[in-house]
């Protein structure tokens, strides 16, 4: 009886070991072979909640207390195979208080590719995904994960229709039959269900039943070649939507439009960039009013959709798109609203003497009145955040948070005051440290 006592205990002192090192090194890299040491057990996750919805405002599920977010955009998690920066860049989000990271959760066709051909994985890659969302959560980190690319970049949906036409499937080179085309929407469909029902090799938990997981976002910006296509975009979400839900009731579902009003109502076409914006086939208002649409999603570039503009006018436009979003999704949807990408120049052109953090105070301003008022202002994401060794995934809008120290404030203040603003108890690792 002694000896099997000894026994448990040195079993029981080298499970705990296992756990110390897990929660503490991130091990080999999971894209190698083998993956890196794991232990599958859901029990040993950190505790989290999942993300909600009531009415006009995000919730913590568990309580029911207001959520909103700060966040951020780092779509190069999977695709850097390096679990070293991927915790890197999340022990970052968290220092500045940030609460969600959107990512890409697809990488379609090509080298190293996610999805190989239509159903056929790479384990390997898989296991990074794998890494990020249970790295997210052991620095209290929801992920809002997006399924497929509009863009031709990772593959998007121009690989969905030469797979199909490699099958024999009857279609032209016009990428606007993803949304129509059978064959198309059931490889999506298998993708889709591949992803919610995958089991997670370091946590055991399957996607589905994640906590860390904040949103499922069907496609990044989503467009037309032809304006006539809209009825097929439209009829694409709803059963897309319906489709994630019949899978996965935990989760928030978004479509990831950029927010631009369609044809169909004129009076709000003078809120868009350009009148090149409401011949995308997308509609703000209809696109996100889909019943199993849980909030709808804007982005906000400035720099980019007028670039001739002094920053005086630049600011006035950002100023009236955020409040035009906002009080559609107040009083029209009734559901929240996330500005998912928020971006603005970050090369030396354009950091001259003009302070180019109010396109981004402007936002944060108007979240941070919104959350005020518990109306649908659910939050702001920047695109987009980097680390050293990153350097392969920027773009113009791309920035290390500490090399700008003005934005690295902006960003730490406005989550203090989030945090403080309904008595959020917040991570329990990060306290705001400026004051009120």
């Amino acid at each position: 009886m002694r000896r099997e006592r000894r026994l448990y205990s040195l079993l029981g002192f080298l499970l705990l070991l296992a756990v110390v090192y897990l929660n503490w090194f991130p091990g080999r890299d999971p894209a190698a072979p083998g993956g890196g040491l794991k232990l599958p057990v859901p029990w040993l996750q950190p505790r989290m909640a999942f993300a909600g919805r009531n009415g006009t405002h995000f919730v913590d599920a568990a309580t029911g207390s207001p959520l909103y977010v700060n966040g951020w955009n780092s779509y190069w998690l999977l695709s850097s195979r390096s679990p070293a920066l991927v915790a890197e860049m999340l022990r970052r989000g968290r220092r500045m208080g940030l609460g969600v990271c959107r990512t890409w959760a697809f990488s379609d066709g090509g080298p190293d590719a996610l999805q190989i051909s239509p159903g056929r994985f790479s384990e390997a890659v898989f296991q990074v995904l794998d890494y990020v969302i249970y790295e997210a959560r052991r620095n209290n980190i929801r992920l809002i994960l997006c399924l497929v690319n509009n863009l031709d970049n990772f593959g998007g949906k121009a690989q969905y229709v030469k797979w199909a036409q490699a099958a024999g499937a009857n279609l032209t080179n016009s990428t606007d039959s993803f949304f129509y085309h059978p064959t198309i929407k059931g490889y999506y469909k298998d993708y889709v269900k591949a992803m919610l029902t995958r089991k997670n090799s370091y946590s055991g938990i399957t996607y589905c039943d994640e906590p860390a997981i904040f949103a499922w976002e069907l496609m990044n910006e989503p467009r037309c070649v032809s304006n006539s296509s809209g009825p097929h975009l439209q009829a694409w979400i709803a059963e897309m939507a319906a489709y994630v839900k019949s899978l996965d009731n935990n989760h928030l579902v978004t479509v990831g439009i950029e927010g631009f009003y369609g044809p169909g109502i004129a009076e709000r076409l003078g809120f868009n960039p350009g009148d090149w914006a409401a011949s995308l086939c997308c509609d703000f208002l209809q696109n996100s009013a889909v019943e199993h649409i849980d909030f709808a999603s804007v982005h906000a570039y400035p720099d980019s959709w007028l670039p001739k503009a002094r920053m005086e006018e630049k600011v006035r436009y950002l100023s009236s798109w955020v409040d035009s979003h906002l009080n559609d999704s107040e009083n029209i949807l009734k559901k929240p609203v996330l500005f998912s990408e928020v971006g603005y120049l970050q090369h030396a052109n354009a950091n001259t003497t003009v302070d180019r953090d109010i396109l981004l105070r402007v936002v944060y301003d108007k979240i941070y009145d919104s959350a005020r008022k518990l109306q649908a202002g659910g939050g702001a994401l920047i695109w987009q955040l980097m680390v050293k060794g990153t350097h392969m995934y920027h773009d113009n809008f791309s920035l290390v948070a500490r090399d700008h120290p003005s934005t690295y404030k902006l960003i730490k203040e406005h989550s203090c005051r989030l945090q403080m603003l309904h008595k959020k108890e917040g991570d329990p690792g990060w306290q705001c440290t400026i004051p009120p």
